[in-house]
């Protein structure tokens, strides 16, 4: 079945032009020129090829998207990401669901806690990740992709970076117990000496940090 990455040009010309050599022969020619840029009618519909795309278009989708906390030097994975989404979070743009969602993208799994939920100060909010800040430009994208998308009413308070540490400690313990018989010349029985007495026990340890945002 011929469509329209296959066709020839010459299979669209009338009978009395495919007798012309001339006519035959500019068809051919134009052939791979037209089934070249047939192959690329599937990219017009970007966001349906996102992933397709390269690097370069993703930016530019993200410019024409208005994706206000869009950085170049992002992994193309999370570019493409912050694009797909832009939309819906354009539409939720102030709330914690669209900070959260946002934070999550570049920090998997970080969390918004607003004021009530910890008995802070009206209007705040802190965000929680486990996810490691490498380096000060870590934490200053992270707060620069909450300020681009918080509403104005609300301040960040903090960001607390939660590492959690299982370590086992056992303890240990023996008693030792002993019977003194005094042995006459009539029969005994030697009593049963039994030590069952064991201890232990497990410590589970966890560390936060907490880092206020005082980033320029």
């Amino acid at each position: 079945m011929t469509d329209i990455y296959t066709v020839s040009l010459v299979d669209l010309l009338p009978e009395s032009l495919k007798q012309d050599s001339d006519a035959r022969a500019l068809a051919e020619a134009l052939t791979p020129a037209f089934q070249e840029i047939s192959a690329q009618i599937p990219l017009i519909t970007f966001l349906a090829t996102l992933d397709e795309q390269p690097e370069e278009v993703v930016d530019l989708l993200a410019w024409q998207a208005h994706v206000d906390f869009y950085e170049p030097d992002l992994p193309l994975e999370q570019k493409r990401q912050l694009v797909r989404e832009a939309s819906l979070w354009h539409r939720r743009k102030g709330t914690p669901w669209a900070v959260e969602q946002v934070v999550s993208i570049v920090f998997p799994g970080a969390k918004v806690a607003e004021w009530f939920e910890y008995g802070g100060q009206p209007g705040y909010f802190r965000v929680e990740t486990e996810q490691t800040l490498a380096a000060n430009a870590d934490l200053a994208r992270l707060v620069r992709l909450i300020n681009a998308t918080k509403r104005r009413s609300a301040w960040l308070e903090n960001v607390t970076v939660k590492r959690t540490i299982n370590a086992g400690q056992f303890y240990g313990g023996a008693i030792a117990e002993y019977h003194k018989t005094e042995i006459y010349p009539v029969a005994f029985e030697m009593p049963d000496l039994r030590a069952t007495h064991s201890f232990g026990g497990v410590l589970s340890t966890e560390a936060r940090t907490t880092i206020y945002p005082e980033v320029k």
